[in-house]
């Protein structure tokens, strides 16, 4: 018995498609599996972070200190500016000194976060680039 040679017919044409149908499931089982999967990589392990002990730090005379008393106002020093545009203007005053000096924020704990967000936003819009934050000694809480 002799092979021969496979003569295509008419019907036994080449198919210029295709078949998309087992990508498209391959696809989707992959979708389900990153959707899955993604919230469970991408939460945060619990861990309970170091206590740092507060470092006493001396204050140089170029020092700029901004103080945000309990109802919101804020003072340069010991003056007392009324509107943002006066905020906006010492950060913009303080960041063209040369050399620039540390502006040290002491908020008072009582403080609305956005009185403080503020004088802190004001600072980073003038480009002060060295700034503290003022705690009292033995403030921080245990998590």
């Amino acid at each position: 018995m002799a092979m021969q040679p496979r003569v295509p017919e008419a019907e036994d044409e080449l198919l210029g498609t295709i078949n998309t149908t087992p990508l498209v499931d391959v696809m989707l089982v992959l979708l389900i599996i990153f959707l899955i999967t993604i919230p469970v990589v991408t939460t945060s392990v619990p861990v309970q972070l170091p206590q740092e002990r507060q470092q006493a730090i001396e204050a140089r005379p170029d020092t700029v200190i901004v103080s945000v008393d309990a109802r919101g106002q804020v003072f340069v020093f010991d003056t007392p500016l009324r509107q943002p545009r006066d905020v906006a203007a010492q950060m913009q005053a303080l960041a063209a000194r040369q050399p620039q000096p540390e502006l040290h924020i002491r908020g008072d704990a009582q403080a609305p976060f956005e009185a403080v967000g503020r004088v802190l936003h004001a600072a980073q819009s003038a480009g002060v680039n060295k700034v503290r934050f003022v705690t009292a000694p033995g403030s921080a809480q245990e998590p």
